[in-house]
């Protein structure tokens, strides 16, 4: 026996669907995962729901693949349906999930699409009528209008891809699909279930178009997990790190490096700007000094939003002087956006503590900002000062 026949026979349709029930397994198991962590809970709730289905639909096959048996025509038409379904189902799911909020995906056509599915097996069994209680040996049983409409499903979901971001995956699982579908329909009409290429074309593709299913849904899981990482480390509206995870970063800065300074920027007339020019704007501008400073930071150090107007910096003071540093974020400031920044910093000569260097650093951010503003002052120079001005 050759491998095409083994592969076009019962045994081959055994191998596909165990494979393809291995990977509905792995993909129930992040469902559930995703529905238990997450808010959007219809939508996985529909997968859950999907899944299960593909699953006894694959079993369905296994069944009808074995020669043998004497099985009802119902069971065939169970699994045609149970197909197209499924396949609308699962296909609105990943539609769902990467479709934008602002291009809304449409419910109705999908239920129209599984509706007319009923539709169409009515019209089918009203065109060739078959009693409850008659059955066939296993083999080819056929449902023209079924078949022809799973086609017309597979093209329209094809072509209601626009408004989703959607992978490269999301689109080569279709084709395959197609593929799948146009291979089976044509041995089975065209050639009479002679051609065995095709059989094993159209038993092998499954494993091909769940995998890429898997990968999809895997690939969002992962995109999740690190929104979700990035949520509890990064501040929103800059991309700077928030002040708790900046602390930790300069805690491991300071342990790992012999010495090192910490960076204060406030920006000049930042509520002058919010006035004059609006909350829009002023963000705007907020974001171009966070990003000048990511910049500066970047290779050396890390880069942090202390709250409102005020963003930080710490850096390795054994590769750069701080002040280089500093003079250099405050000259791009002056020069790349619409406003200037007051700028203090302090080392570790001062201080071994995160805590008090930013604390020191912010007071002779504090007196760049009493004396003249745009300029960089650093905390050994003026803590005298400092406390004359108190």
């Amino acid at each position: 026996m050759s491998i095409t026949q083994w592969l076009s026979g019962p045994n081959g349709q055994l191998l596909s669907s165990s494979a393809v029930i291995v990977i509905l397994i792995l993909m129930l198991f992040m469902s559930i995962r995703l529905y238990v962590s997450y808010r959007n809970k219809r939508i996985y709730r529909l997968l859950i729901t999907a899944i299960p289905l593909i699953i006894a639909k694959q079993c369905l096959l296994v069944v009808l693949a074995y020669p043998g048996w004497s099985l009802s025509p119902y069971l065939y038409l169970s699994f045609t349906i149970m197909q197209i379904i499924s396949f609308i189902i699962i296909n609105f799911v990943f539609m769902k999930l990467y479709t934008h909020r602002s291009a809304e995906l449409k419910v109705i056509p999908f239920i129209i699409m599984s509706i007319m599915t009923l539709v169409v097996a009515g019209i089918q069994i009203a065109l060739s009528p078959f009693s409850a209680e008659s059955a066939v040996h296993t083999g080819t049983v056929t449902f023209p209008a079924l078949d022809f409409y799973g086609l017309i499903v597979i093209l329209m979901v094809m072509l209601d891809t626009r408004g989703a971001d959607l992978s490269s995956n999301y689109y080569a699982s279709l084709i395959v699909f197609f593929a799948s579908e146009l291979a089976r329909l044509a041995n089975v009409y065209v050639f009479h279930e002679s051609m065995l290429w095709l059989i094993s074309l159209s038993q092998l593709l499954p494993i091909v178009y769940y995998t890429l299913l898997f990968l999809l849904l895997f690939e969002w899981v992962i995109e999740r997990l690190m929104f979700t990482y990035q949520s509890s480390i990064m501040d929103g509206l800059t991309g700077l790190y928030n002040r708790r995870h900046f602390y930790s970063k300069a805690e491991q800065l300071l342990q790992g490096s012999k010495s090192m300074a910490i960076i204060f920027c406030d920006i000049d007339n930042f509520k002058k700007l919010n006035d004059t020019h609006g909350h829009h704007k002023a963000d705007g501008v907020l974001k171009q000094v966070a990003e000048i400073i990511k910049e500066e930071s970047s290779g050396i150090g890390a880069a942090g939003r202390y709250g409102g107007e005020e963003l930080l910096s710490c850096v390795s003071s054994e590769r750069v002087k701080p002040e280089i540093v500093a003079e250099s974020i405050r000259r791009r400031v002056e020069l790349e956006t619409m406003v200037t920044i007051s700028v203090g910093f302090s080392t570790s000569k001062e201080s071994k503590a995160v805590q008090e260097m930013i604390k020191q650093a912010d007071e002779a951010m504090y007196l760049s900002k009493t004396t003249g503003k745009n300029k960089v002052t650093p905390f050994k120079a003026t803590s005298a000062s400092k406390k004359t001005l108190a």
